[in-house]
Order: structure tokens, then C-alpha cells, then sequence
């Protein structure tokens, strides 16, 4: 039997790049911008935050220590949640003086912001990336980049007429050791490619599937409608809107198949080489509650065909993959999990140094500091509006095939299931007016 091979994983302080901040220079505005809209070399990058729950807490410490950047405002239509989020921020001596509203619009129509990070529930993400770039505002979107598929083909349009910097939350693709397995993958290290397995961690337990909640008022100092935004309208609970909730409610989430698989999926992507498309998702197997607020999918298992016959087994944990990525190859195997370890079929796999004529993969030092570099070189991000959509669309196709129960054909070139109208309404999503993509 093969020895296993490990590797460290990654910390929290990889993440964040969690160095002490020190004096900075001063902020320059967006109309003092260099040309092609790029910030001035001497200038710091304006930055406002949008939605001030767990994801956006990340990204606030880590552009705090960002030495050329600067949050000056934070948006949230929850008073109690925007008001902690200023105080934190205006505790640091070199990004005092940020400001808060509760309606992104009026973020968007600062001439003073350069970019936005966008942490709101996933039916916002288009929109609101959407009106970001056609207001003149790099943006940082997090994962998935949309709800619908439809809606990430409007975003890629937008970037590319607006000239926008965009960067999906996918930050795996900043973590050095995803980087390493694809580039020992793609330089044939465990041979050909034939198959991977993924298995996705999830908090489905905590959503009690098939409870309804009672109805209350809304709080004080909260603007449900606009949290609510292009979802439809329901009454008020205090449950909708806390993230183990609404993560795996419909009308603003599809759950952990994209929103924590699209992780995963995206580094199996860039291992098998993102121009390569799906183009056939199996019959899954999954776990749909019935009857209460929660309807998301919790459990399930399928497999994904493409289009140069690599097979991915994608399902949540246990279902029956372990947390991570095992890619499986004509001459080994490697494992990673969501940490960051890797074990191998043999020790020497993990030793391969990439030789300068190797195949050599996009690589940063953190996705902050990507973003921050790629807004002044004007420079494509490590994760793209493209890259992001593939990850975000190849989830939602496996989705929605678990909805509707039957294998499914994809055609990558129309963005369309073959034959089947059932599952391409599916597609796109219902926007209560007046928000549209």
C-alpha cells in the first residue's frame, strides 16, 4: 500500500493577513482617480461595505489592515447591525471618520467611494454588483456570485462594458496550497485526470426543516422591505434574516450546493482547466424539507460529466464524500480537504517543484490584497466574473437537477438545459420590482 503523503493546512491568519496597520497616506477621492479609472499611485483605495453580517466582519478586518486602502462607509438596512460595524471601524486611528447609511444606493452615489464589498444574502449579489460597476465602483462579490444563472451572464456583460474591476469571493484561488494541487494536477503528476470527489461540509442541522415560525413586528430601526429587496414579500420573523436561516431559504439562497460547494467546484475547475465546461449532470439524490420556512437543499449527491470526460462525484459530506477534493488520476490520487491538508496515493507526489516551462496557475498573496492590486494595475482578479460564474453555474446546475429529479443536458455555449423547459425556468429568478438585473 501507497504511503500517505501530508501537507499543512491553512490558518484564519492567512486569510486575513493579519498584520498590524500603520501609518498611512492620505485618501484620494474617485474624481482624483488616474487614468482609466485606476486610483492614484499616491492615493488609497475608498472602500464601502455593503451588508455588515459574518462574511463582510472578514472582509472588514482584512482591508483595516490594508496599508493603501480605506473603509469610509458601511451600509446595512439593520441600525443595531450598521451602528456596531461604525464603531469598529472608526476605532482604528487611520480609518476614522467612516460613515453609515442603510441603502447601498446612497453608497453608489458617492463620488468619494472607488469600490464596494458586497456581503449580502446571495438573490442581492446581482443587483447590487450590477449597480455598483454602472456606477463607476470596482466591486468584491461574494460567493456565489449570483442566484441565477441568467443573472451571472447580465454581471460578465457589465463588467466588461463598464471596465470594472470585479473579484468573486472565491478565495481558495488566493490560498497557496489550492494553487499547488491544480498546478500538480494540470502537470500531470498523478497522470490523467479521470475523475474528483468533492464532499461539502454543511450546517443543515440547525434550520429545523419543517418548522414554520410565528410572525412578529419588525424591529426598530430595520428596513425589511429593502432587506427583503428583489425576494418576494413575507411577513416579518426574527429567524428569516439570521444566516443559518435564510442560507437555505429559496427566495434568497439555493443553499450549500452553491454556497459552500461553489468553493470547491471552482478549484476542481481550475485543476481540469476553466474553459472546460459541463455538459451533463446525472439523476441526484437529495434531501428536499417540506413544509416549513426552510426548503433549500440540505443533503445530496450527483455527479457532473465534462466536456473532456472528467467525471465529478460532488455531494455533502458523507453523502459519501469526506470534506475537500480527491482528485483521481491514470497514476494516483491527492487529497485535499477544506483546510488545506493534502495526503497522496505516494509521498513523492507532493514533491514536485514546477519547472519554468511547467504550467503555471494565477498566483497572490490573499484575495484583499488581489482585489486592491488588480483596482490600481486595472488587471483581471483571480477569481473573475467568468471564473466565478463558471464555479457559481456548474453548483446551480447541479441544483436544480436535484429539483426537478432527472438528469439533465447542458448545452455551455447557449447556457441552456437541452430538451428540457421545465428545468431552464429555472434559470433566472422572479425580481420584485423595482430591482432588476
Amino acid at each position: 500500500m501507497s504511503r500517505l503523503a501530508k501537507r499543512s493546512g491553512i490558518t484564519r491568519r492567512d486569510f486575513l493577513r493579519g498584520a498590524a496597520a500603520v501609518a498611512l497616506p492620505r485618501m484620494l477621492p474617485a474624481s482624483a482617480l488616474g487614468r482609466d479609472g485606476a486610483v492614484a499611485p499616491s492615493g488609497r483605495i475608498a472602500i464601502a461595505l455593503i451588508g455588515t453580517g459574518n462574511i463582510n466582519t472578514r472582509h472588514r478586518e482584512a482591508f483595516l489592515v490594508e496599508k493603501d486602502a480605506r473603509i469610509v462607509a458601511v451600509c446595512d438596512p439593520i441600525a443595531s447591525r450598521r451602528e456596531a460595524y461604525l464603531r469598529r471601524i472608526n476605532q482604528v486611528p487611520s480609518h476614522s471618520g467612516c460613515t453609515a447609511c442603510g441603502d447601498f444606493r446612497e453608497l453608489l452615489a458617492r463620488p468619494d467611494i472607488d469600490a464596494v464589498c458586497i456581503g449580502t444574502p446571495d438573490h442581492w449579489h446581482a443587483s447590487q454588483a450590477i449597480a455598483a460597476m454602472q456606477a463607476g465602483k470596482d466591486v468584491y462579490v461574494e460567493k456565489p456570485l449570483t442566484y441565477a444563472v441568467a443573472e451571472g451572464r447580465r454581471v460578465i456583460e457589465v463588467a466588461a462594458s463598464s471596465g470594472r474591476v470585479l473579484q468573486t469571493g472565491l478565495q481558495r484561488r488566493s490560498m497557496a496550497p489550492y494553487r499547488y494541487v491544480c498546478e500538480l494536477v494540470r502537470n500531470g503528476r498523478i497522470g490523467r485526470l479521470t475523475r474528483t470527489e468533492v464532499g461539502i461540509v454543511g450546517i443543515h442541522y440547525e434550520t429545523q426543516p419543517h418548522r414554520s415560525f410565528p410572525i412578529a413586528p419588525v424591529p426598530e430601526g430595520m428596513d425589511y422591505d429593502l432587506w427583503l429587496g428583489p425576494a418576494s414579500w413575507v411577513p416579518f420573523c426574527p429567524e428569516r434574516i439570521l444566516k443559518h436561516y435564510w442560507y437555505h431559504i429559496l427566495d434568497y439562497s439555493r443553499g450549500f450546493i452553491p454556497g459552500n460547494g461553489v468553493h470547491f467546484v471552482d478549484i476542481v475547475q481550475w485543476a481540469i482547466g476553466d474553459e472546460v465546461k459541463p455538459v451533463e449532470v446525472s439523476t441526484p439524490v437529495a434531501v428536499i424539507p417540506i413544509g416549513g420556512m426552510v426548503d433549500a437543499i440540505t443533503e445530496w449527491q450527483s455527479d457532473v460529466v465534462y466536456q473532456n470526460g472528467v467525471r465529478m462525484s460532488f455531494s455533502s459530506e458523507g453523502r459519501p464524500h469526506p470534506d475537500g477534493i480527491r482528485f483521481v488520476g491514470t497514476e494516483g490520487w491527492i487529497h485535499i480537504n477544506g483546510g488545506g491538508a493534502m495526503t497522496a496515493s505516494r509521498e513523492s507526489v507532493l514533491s514536485l517543484v514546477v519547472k519554468p516551462d511547467g504550467v503555471h496557475l494565477y498566483a497572490t498573496s490573499g484575495p484583499h490584497r488581489n482585489f486592491l492590486d488588480c483596482i490600481r494595475t486595472r488587471r483581471t482578479t483571480a477569481a473573475s466574473a467568468e471564473i466565478g460564474h463558471h464555479a457559481t453555474t456548474t453548483c446551480n446546475i447541479v441544483e436544480i437537477a436535484a429539483r426537478v429529479g432527472r438528469p439533465l443536458k447542458w448545452d455551455a455555449r447557449t447556457e441552456r438545459f437541452v430538451g428540457d423547459d421545465a428545468a431552464n425556468r429555472l434559470l433566472s429568478q422572479p425580481m420584485r420590482l423595482p430591482w432588476q438585473v
